[in-house]
């Protein structure tokens, strides 16, 4: 049985390049709607960089923290042309 680390993790590695979910939209995928803080404790601890979690923003439409800065998210979301 997957902890719901793992699931998160496996939700935000399934994101699609140029696409973004919100960590309530990610919580829900995981099975839990309202762990949306959980969702950005497990992905601010995570630095494999198969997992896109630069792809996970807040619900109001703005880009959230990112392990590696801001401006690191913000520069991969317009290279892949999400923003």
């Amino acid at each position: 049985m997957q902890t719901f680390k793992e699931k998160v993790l496996q939700v935000v590695s399934k994101i699609p390049k140029g696409t973004t979910l919100t960590y309530k939209q990610v919580a829900e995928k995981a099975g839990s709607p309202k762990a949306c803080r959980a969702v950005g404790s497990i992905i601010s601890k995570n630095y494999d960089p198969k997992i896109p979690c630069h792809r996970v923003i807040r619900s109001d439409g703005k880009i959230g923290n990112y392990n590696r800065g801001q401006d690191k998210k913000i520069k991969l979301l317009k290279s892949e042309g999400a923003i």
